[in-house]
């Protein structure tokens, strides 16, 4: 899937993803990034508030699923399982949220999993930046239902 396909289908499907004004900026097998402006996630500090920041991280997360698994022709639902948030600090502005496999070398064995039992859990994390400087860190976990 191209960035331009992955921000529609995030637009058409996650409405928050519009609203949060969310651009994808990469899509790639091993890592996916997204941003998203100050204005539209502001809290009452002016830096961007926490649930955005967290949605921003959990949205690039999912989306590389979604992608690597869409590329791969295999067709899932994708849930969030669990996940943690780590603020590092104030985002004062625009920011991406850069996600990436927790193990990538776990790939074959969730995909296995996923054709044997119809159901796989795989782990995710991202870095959250703010013009260079990490600001967070998201550890999820996901499940693929087959469908």
């Amino acid at each position: 899937m191209t960035p331009t396909e992955v921000e529609h289908y995030l637009h058409e499907h996650i409405p928050l993803s519009g609203s949060m004004r969310v651009s994808v900026l990469a899509v790639a097998p091993e890592r996916v990034v997204l941003s998203a402006p100050l204005a539209p996630n502001i809290n009452h500090r002016e830096t961007v508030f926490g649930g955005s920041a967290s949605a921003l991280a959990i949205l690039a997360a999912w989306s590389l699923l979604h992608a690597r698994l869409s590329a791969e022709g295999v067709k899932t639902r994708l849930v969030i399982q669990r996940n943690s948030m780590e603020y590092l600090g104030p985002i004062p502005g625009a920011f991406t949220a850069r996600a990436s496999l927790e193990a990538p070398t776990q790939w074959p064995l969730f995909k296995r999993m996923l054709d044997r039992k119809g159901k796989a859990r795989v782990a995710v994390t991202a870095v959250l930046e703010h013009e260079g400087d990490l600001v967070g860190r998201f550890a999820g976990e996901f499940v693929a239902l087959g469908t």
